[in-house]
């Protein structure tokens, strides 16, 4: 149950600027609370308190910008163009910040996975982290957005370069290609979409 010394105000901005309803305390003593993805963060004079079954989420939004956050993405296309998903997942040194997967229409395998990149680097800069080490297990997607590899396609050359634009917005970042196992999170909520 983590405990922040926060300026509560602050903390509720950030919360209702991020989507988050905000309700009266319980007691004399709680300014106020809000509940978010199985998580209650209840504020006192000076302090928040965060329970739940998740309170790195919640943790992370009302926090101040800053820290590292390790990016995992992964893009499915069921045929070449088919229909497609995304899965993502950010995790600090909390633990899963969030995590989640969305179907995103028909495209190709490729444009799927810059989707997903583009998705879990969106998150992460709402999110206020000013480091991030990305991971995805989409070899042509890393060596492209690291500029070792080019395309010929416009569609994923734009993609790559709002990839960038993204990534030049941390202080400091970093992308590897890793093996699908090291990514089955992410991989799995990609599929898991194409279900749901």
């Amino acid at each position: 149950m983590p405990v922040m010394e926060c300026d509560t105000e602050h903390a509720r901005e950030r919360l209702e600027t991020a989507g988050i309803a905000v309700e009266p305390g319980n007691t004399d003593h709680e300014r106020w609370r809000a509940t978010h993805e199985g998580a209650t963060a209840v504020a006192y004079e000076g302090k928040l308190v965060i329970q739940g079954a998740n309170p790195a989420k919640l943790e992370a939004i009302v926090r101040e910008a800053g820290g590292r956050a390790h990016c995992y993405f992964d893009g499915a296309s069921r045929g070449n163009p088919g229909p497609a998903a995304v899965g993502w997942v950010i995790v600090d040194s909390s633990g899963i910040v969030t995590e989640g997967s969305e179907r995103i229409g028909e495209t190709t395998n490729n444009r799927a996975e810059y989707e997903a990149l583009l998705r879990v680097l969106e998150l992460a800069r709402k999110y206020g982290f000013s480091t991030v080490d990305v991971r995805g297990d989409s070899q042509l997607v890393v060596e492209q957005v690291r500029g070792a590899w080019d395309t010929n396609d416009p569609g994923l050359r734009e993609r790559r370069v709002r990839a960038r634009e993204l990534l030049d917005g941390f202080d400091e970042w970093s992308i590897e290609h890793v093996p699908r196992e090291v990514n089955e999170r992410a991989d799995r909520l990609a599929n898991e979409a194409f279900d749901g």
